[in-house]
């Protein structure tokens, strides 16, 4: 089991955040800054400067900036200003898990886009390639269904 540590004790040398930045890079095809950036912002007790995240990352203020860019994108992460500050600072979303899903449902539903504008301008094509774009909108018609469900589900599992 993980005990409390201080902010301090999350930095480049914590073997947890080690584990962050190899799979959490690997699975969602990050670099291993990205994951061990979520690591960090997840384990954080108060939200992170800039600043703050280069230390405890060890690294230059460009890589920094472009990994937590990625971690708001991808919905795990929040960036604002805190009340009477200049700065903006990070902090890993309540609902991190939600906004994961959200992203992962905003992702297909413009891949789905693609298929269908794809099949609609491929009427001219043989067979098999108009046969591979519309498996493409059947996929991305089920997994949007799906991912919707399971964002749905998952919501009601966390507010019950």
């Amino acid at each position: 089991m993980l005990s409390p540590v201080g902010d301090e004790a999350l930095g480049a040398a914590n073997p947890l955040i080690d584990d962050f930045g190899l799979h959490i890079g690997r699975a969602m095809g990050w670099p291993p800054m990205a994951g061990r950036a979520a690591g960090v912002l997840m384990l954080s007790q108060a939200p992170m400067t800039m600043p703050a995240l280069q230390n405890a990352l060890d690294a230059s203020k460009g890589s920094v900036s472009e990994m937590t860019r990625l971690l708001v994108l991808s919905g795990t992460v929040r960036r604002f200003k805190e009340p009477g500050s200049r700065q903006y600072v990070y902090e890993w979303r309540d609902d991190a898990w939600v906004g994961c899903l959200h992203h992962q449902l905003e992702q297909t539903v413009e891949l789905l886009a693609l298929a269908e504008n794809a099949q609609t301008r491929a009427a001219d094509l043989p067979e098999p390639q108009r046969g591979r774009l519309r498996e493409m909108r059947d996929y991305y018609t089920f997994m949007v269904r799906h991912i919707e469900a399971i964002l749905e589900e998952y919501k009601a599992a966390r507010e019950g």
